[in-house]
């Protein structure tokens, strides 16, 4: 495969005024506070509340809170809990009457009628938090204008993210049409299993074990996985040819990010990657395909071509429903 062959378009987007004023009201928002307001509480409006749940006439488990804090049109709690405390009244008592989803994560919750008994301790109205270097202050910059570049920064960063990846989308779809080769059948199967299990279990958020009955994967599933294993072998083949590695510090570094996720048990979490190989091949495996792909732009023949930020959303969107 010749990589000079390969013509590309890469989008690319400045953020703009517009952009980051708008990233800058965001920001505002997340800063908001809330004051006591006379009246009805309205949508945005935020209510203190003193709630207990029952379920066929029977308290249950994390029903019940005291001076809680909730922000209507949130939609932090179930469907069609805040729609009913619209109007209420700082004193006001209501009893709000909703269904969990059947999804619901407690599963002797999921699909239940319940009954909340609210009183309305407050009703507070938002107020926007000035765009200042007060604001900029409680974002960790100097001041307005070294908050303003930051924003822009990040923005950039956002944008060339999202074209990189409507890039190495088109990419790897070009490398799909031009390389064919005979692909081992036991990775296809498994890669094919592996995909008909995944999508299944999204399908089945409530089902979390793997006590189901086998999963058969469909013609479509198997397309998916000759795809996937015909690409991975490929980007693995071009990487070795080119002598690309990930590094230890690279490795560090992905260490480091999912350790996050692990917060108190990062040692545990450490340990467990130096001990099983497998993991670690699991955190490599992102970094070298990155690798790879940015090999082959640098090879390929790649034309930007400036686009607004809405097309670019567009392209982003479209990349979910393929």
């Amino acid at each position: 495969l010749d990589l000079a062959s390969l013509s590309l378009t890469r989008l690319k987007v400045e953020p703009d005024e517009a952009a980051v004023e708008e990233a800058l009201a965001a920001l505002a928002d997340q800063a908001k506070t809330f004051a006591d307001k006379d009246g009805a509480a309205e949508d945005g409006d935020q209510v203190v509340i003193d709630f207990a749940g029952s379920v066929d006439g029977e308290a249950f488990e994390g029903g019940a809170a005291t001076d809680y804090p909730l922000v209507l049109g949130s939609n932090s709690f179930i469907p069609g809990f805040e729609e009913q405390l619209l109007g209420v009244a700082a004193g006001e008592k209501k009893e709000v009457s909703v269904s969990f989803p059947e999804n619901y994560g407690a599963r002797h919750l999921a699909g239940k009628d319940a009954v909340f008994a609210c009183t309305v301790k407050a009703v507070k109205a938002p107020r926007p938090a000035a765009i200042d270097d007060a604001l900029a202050t409680r974002f960790g910059a100097e001041s307005v204008d070294a908050l303003r570049a930051q924003v822009r920064e990040r923005l950039g960063q956002e944008y060339r993210g999202a074209a990189r990846s409507v890039a190495k989308r088109a990419l790897l779809d070009e490398l799909d049409r031009r390389v064919d080769f005979d692909l081992p059948e036991s990775l296809v199967n498994a890669e094919a299993d592996q995909i008909a299990h995944q999508l299944w279990h999204e399908e089945h958020p409530e089902e979390h074990g793997h006590d189901h009955a086998p999963i058969e994967p469909t013609e479509e599933h198997r397309r998916l996985a000759r795809r996937r294993v015909k690409l991975g072998l490929l980007l693995a083949h071009l990487g070795q040819k080119a002598e690309l590695k990930v590094t230890d510090a690279e490795l560090t570094q992905a260490v480091l990010q999912q350790a996050r996720q692990y917060r108190g048990q990062e040692r545990q979490f450490f340990e467990y990657i130096q001990k099983n190989a497998a993991a670690r091949q699991q955190l490599q495996a992102p970094i070298f395909e990155d690798k790879v792909i940015d090999h082959i732009f640098e090879k390929a023949q790649v034309e930007e071509r400036e686009v607004s930020k809405e097309e670019l959303q567009q392209a982003v969107e479209k990349l979910d429903e393929e």
